[in-house]
């Protein structure tokens, strides 16, 4: 072993500038290495753990570790440093796409490789990194809605996550995917508002009514929600206003979202829906407070769905 060191003493210098050239050159180069010496690794040390082969390479592969953990932590670190443009949309955010270009590459390199632990914990601080700091632009967005910025990197984040299957953020996959569901949820609700808010306003009266105990049927009977006062509220919502407010809606949220992640329409979706729900409901107030007078909307189901329609078809 001493002859060898003293023929070969170049060796490991040698290939420790080799490692960091290749490691200047792109930092994900450390994935390669680690996989590939790691098996040279464990190779030499089954024929003899204290030849020189496996001193010289064991050595080298402590540094391409230190290498892996620089590249993990480097991206770690630029999550936390990005800025955000305050004039434009957020869209996608540099560091989601990055955790998806990594994780893509680090499967292929990583597949059936002795060192998935490593690349298994690596995942868990990264996906963390990106949970904290998508939350964290979001709160600082200025030009989008806080809603709008977790709900498509959540959503693009968790299609990574099912595309690659990557079994150790199993659980960061479901978190992705309620947290997208509940901004999406939650910015439908807010920018639909109430499109019918003077009706709002009206059966809120009607529901306080009830509420302080006049039966459902005797609503009617109140000076101020009496049927002629309710027809009065429901004719100034005619299915052309209707119509107007929606698509007024629709550019302001085409204005929100970006392209890349295609969710206009889902969100748009979720929108006609919520509207249909808000509809019944004052459909089934009418039905119970106002039996019998014959008073219904000015739209129908049937009119939300063709409104709707009409607009996403014609943007």
């Amino acid at each position: 072993r001493q002859m060898m060191i003293k023929i070969f003493r170049c060796i490991e210098p040698e290939l420790n500038n080799l490692i960091a050239l290749g490691d200047k050159i792109d930092s994900f180069n450390s994935l390669y290495m680690l996989v590939k010496m790691s098996h040279h690794v464990w190779t030499a040390q089954n024929v003899d753990p204290a030849s020189f082969l496996s001193t010289t390479l064991g050595n080298v592969l402590v540094t391409i570790k230190r290498n892996f953990d620089k590249c993990i932590s480097n991206q770690i670190r630029q999550m936390e440093e990005v800025k955000i443009s305050k004039k434009s949309k957020v869209g996608i955010l540099p560091f989601v796409t990055e955790f998806e270009e990594f994780a893509g590459l680090a499967e292929s390199i990583f597949k059936n490789a002795e060192r998935r632990g490593d690349l298994d914990k690596a995942y868990t601080k990264l996906i963390r990194g990106v949970f904290v700091n998508v939350e964290k632009v979001a709160n600082e967005s200025q030009k989008t809605p806080r809603d709008v910025v977790m709900m498509e990197n959540f959503h693009h984040i968790f299609a990574t996550l099912s595309r690659l299957k990557i079994s150790c953020l199993e659980a960061e996959k479901k978190e992705a995917k309620q947290k997208y569901t509940d901004h999406l949820q939650s910015y439908v609700i807010y920018s639909l508002g109430q499109p019918l808010e003077k009706l709002n306003h009206f059966f809120e009266g009607v529901e306080a009514r009830v509420a302080q105990g006049i039966r459902e049927e005797e609503v009617s009977y109140q000076l101020a929600f009496n049927k002629q006062e309710l027809r009065k509220v429901i004719k100034e919502y005619p299915g052309k206003e209707v119509k107007k407010g929606l698509d007024n809606l629709y550019k302001k949220v085409d204005k929100h979202l970006c392209e890349e992640e295609n969710l206009l329409q889902v969100v748009w979706h979720s929108m006609q829906d919520e509207f249909i729900r808000q509809y019944k409901h004052f459909e089934g107030l009418i039905a119970r407070c106002y039996p019998g007078s014959g008073v219904t909307m000015e739209f129908t189901i049937q009119d939300i769905l063709d409104y709707c329609s009409s607009i996403a078809q014609s943007h």
